[in-house]
């Protein structure tokens, strides 16, 4: 209760505790001051990036909405976050990176980006053809995806996964130990699992926030 409506609140209790002796019912004529109780209305947060154009605001946001110990369960490190957000005039991508903790033969570390944007579908197609990338069609929890690697790229493994605002790009980095080059079979290796583990955290936002 706010100030001004509780300072009311006592006011009017002072009157009527000054007209009446005791507690009375109200009179069947009296008109009653009650009023109804108000209903929560939802909020969608802002986003920390805002572009011009009139695509949709970029809902979900991996640098705020991905838990720690999710991060932790895909083999990352949460307080490595590093920002890598990219804001244009026709479109926005939130997104942040992580450093890699586990150990793999021939590795010497690893990374991930993950970017949350709002074009769509068709223009996530567009890029990569454009950018002349292997795709692989995938699918991870009902929704459709991309496992996408560039020879011009090596050590490099991208998935890409459609929400409803947009699409959720992972971006996969791996360096191998004493400059040799990591196999080109293993650039994707773990990329899957966790994209499915973010996923599974985005389905619930989406289903919180609808």
């Amino acid at each position: 209760m706010t100030a001004g409506r509780t300072g009311a609140a006592i006011t009017g209790t002072l009157i009527v505790l000054a007209s009446l002796s005791a507690c009375t019912a109200s009179s069947p004529n009296s008109e009653s001051t009650d009023e109804a109780p108000s209903t929560p209305t939802a909020t969608t947060r802002v986003p920390r990036l805002v572009d011009e154009s009139d695509r949709p605001l970029v809902a979900f946001d991996p640098c705020l909405d991905i838990p720690d110990d999710v991060l932790a369960a895909a083999g990352y490190d949460p307080n490595s976050e590093d920002n890598t957000d990219f804001a244009a005039t026709h479109y926005t991508m939130l997104g942040c990176s992580y450093d890699g903790v586990l150990k793999f033969p021939g590795v010497a570390a690893y990374a991930l980006t993950v970017r949350s944007a709002n074009f769509d579908w068709a223009i996530e197609l567009q890029k990569t053809a454009d950018n002349g990338d292997d795709v692989i069609p995938s699918e991870i929890a009902g929704r459709r995806a991309l496992l996408k690697t560039n020879l011009s790229l090596p050590e490099r493994c991208g998935m890409s996964v459609e929400t409803s605002y947009g699409v959720l790009i992972f971006a996969q980095v791996l360096f191998g130990k004493g400059g040799t080059r990591v196999p080109e079979a293993q650039w994707c290796t773990g990329l899957e699992d966790t994209a499915e583990r973010i996923v599974a955290v985005l389905d619930d936002f989406e289903s919180r926030t609808r």
